[in-house]
């Protein structure tokens, strides 16, 4: 499983899960995901890493941040979704079988409409590092 993952109609770069404090039973990853000639349709994930990984959406609500579980994130042709603490979509890993330590990986398998599974391995780290290092990948 690689960290940057390409098929024929879409490319998944830069995985990255923020660690967690010990103790914690939920955390989230996030990737950017690019449609290359046709619209791509993320409609789920999961990973061994946690119980079950849902996607989910935070936006501000006057001033009180929602989440809320989606059943679809969907990337236009010719555009890229890139996800990032803070805001938007993310994925949700629910039940943590183990605190995600900085420097430590993960497998996630992405589940799309147009074309099942694709597996990619996401990476712990800090949101600083990981933020510049998926902004290199931007064209």
């Amino acid at each position: 499983m690689a960290h940057d993952v390409q098929t024929d109609t879409l490319r998944i770069a830069h995985p990255f899960a923020m660690p967690t404090p010990p103790g914690a039973t939920n955390g989230a990853a996030y990737v950017d995901i690019s449609a290359f000639s046709a619209p791509v349709t993320l409609v789920g994930a999961r990973s061994p890493a946690s119980a079950d990984v849902e996607l989910h959406d935070m936006q501000m609500d006057g001033d009180m941040m929602q989440m809320r579980h989606v059943e679809a994130i969907r990337v236009e042709a010719g555009e890229t979704y890139t996800m990032r603490p803070g805001g938007g979509y993310h994925l949700m890993l629910i039940g943590l079988t183990e605190p995600l330590k900085e420097g430590e990986q993960f497998p996630l398998t992405l589940t799309f409409a147009e074309q099942g599974d694709v597996d990619i391995e996401v990476w712990v780290q800090g949101a600083q590092e990981g933020s510049e290092a998926a902004d290199g990948h931007h064209h």
